[in-house]
């Protein structure tokens, strides 16, 4: 009898060792959006961020660890998944980002290449970028490459040196584009693979203060969207892939226009079909919603939702475009949406899990496609 696809989502959190910082749902589009949590992970400090590779087997967490002289340093620890049972068992773990004396190198992002031979970290307080090689078997190996930002922005106080925030790869999977915050920049890398480096293959400013976060590729490979955390903005873009270029489009605010508190924005994500893009607000605690005019990377917006709890870290779409689930990290909650496909809307489904300070919510389904 053939398995029955079976879609699990994967959270990270702010959490202590002994807490569960790793958590394993069970989601059912069938039932309307329902979560059941089937394992957990203790043992890591604030896994913040997390990948998984599906056709693998395979969970890559971030991590930190004390250094050993009052600093603080990053890690990557890997997991089995058993798809039927979604359990999951350690298999190793590595230093990513060493940190010297009292610095501090943690990271806050991780990716993957497409050939899952390459993991890329983030370290937003250590202003630099971590590639970190794997093995035939999918585990990380050692670190083989730190590119190290310089510099400031205009904000004195969120810009006042480099934070890199995210590495999103193209979907070429040729270039690795990393957001950095504090230099109101993204800068592409590609990677060198007989000598295990990032080169940098060009940049692209933002305005002033804009605070570049998140990226995210429309499926038809043509452009791209960033969403803009200091400033709360989305800044789009049309993308040369031959060159591994983008060219600013447009830049449009994340917010209803009688908003007058405080925000920072944080996840972005376009829709399967690319039709509709999705922005989460920090503050306004709500999920933006636009429509994509996919030839010119134009953006009109379409609805603001509450996320029904405070600080709206993440959230992911699940892979049939069906429903939206936020990571609350104030509201300690994982909040499921569905997705009305005629006109990009969200609606509150009733359903929600009970998460400690989530902060990352990523789906896969198994059995996947394929296998390496």
């Amino acid at each position: 009898m053939k398995e029955q696809p079976k879609l699990l989502l994967f959270t990270g959190s702010y959490a202590s060792a002994a807490e569960s910082g790793v958590q394993v749902f069970e989601f059912d589009g069938q039932a309307g959006g329902t979560l059941k949590r089937l394992d957990q992970a203790t043992g890591l400090t604030n896994p913040t961020f997390v990948n998984v590779d599906a056709a693998n087997l395979k969970l890559y967490a971030i991590a930190e660890q004390p250094n050993g002289e009052g600093g603080k340093e990053g890690e990557v620890v890997s997991f089995a998944i058993d798809p039927l049972t979604g359990k999951l068992s350690e298999l190793n773990r590595i230093q990513t980002m060493p940190a010297e004396s009292k610095s501090q190198t943690t990271t806050c992002h991780i990716s993957r290449d497409m050939e899952s031979r390459h993991l890329v970290v983030c370290s937003y307080h250590g202003g630099s970028v971590g590639l970190l090689s794997l093995d035939d078997a999918g585990q990380p190996v050692r670190l083989t490459d730190t590119a190290l930002h310089t510099g400031h922005g205009t904000h004195p106080e969120r810009q006042d040196r480099p934070h890199p925030h995210s590495a999103i790869f193209s979907p070429d999977g040729k270039y690795v584009f990393v957001s950095d915050l504090g230099l109101d920049l993204i800068r592409a890398y590609r990677i060198n693979t007989d000598t295990e480096t990032l080169e940098v293959q060009g940049e692209t400013a933002l305005h002033p203060g804009a605070g570049p976060r998140h990226l995210a590729f429309h499926p038809d490979g043509k452009s791209a969207y960033v969403i803009n955390e200091v400033d709360s903005s989305i800044t789009s873009f049309t993308y040369d892939s031959a060159n591994g270029t983008l060219r600013t489009a447009a830049t449009v605010s994340t917010l209803p226009a009688d908003f007058n508190g405080e925000n920072i924005c944080a996840e972005i994500a376009v829709s399967a079909d690319g039709r509709y893009l999705y922005g989460s607000n920090r503050g306004h605690d709500s999920i933006v919603v636009f429509e994509i005019e996919a030839a010119s990377a134009g953006l009109t917006l379409v609805q603001h939702v509450s996320t029904r709890g405070g600080h709206p870290r993440h959230f992911t779409l699940t892979p049939d475009n069906g429903f939206l689930i936020v990571a609350n990290r104030d509201g300690n909650n994982l909040v499921v949406f569905s997705v009305d496909k005629d006109n990009g809307q969200l609606s509150f489904t009733g359903h929600t899990a009970e998460v400690s300070k989530p902060v990352c919510v990523k789906p896969a389904i198994f059995p996947a496609a394929s296998a390496r």
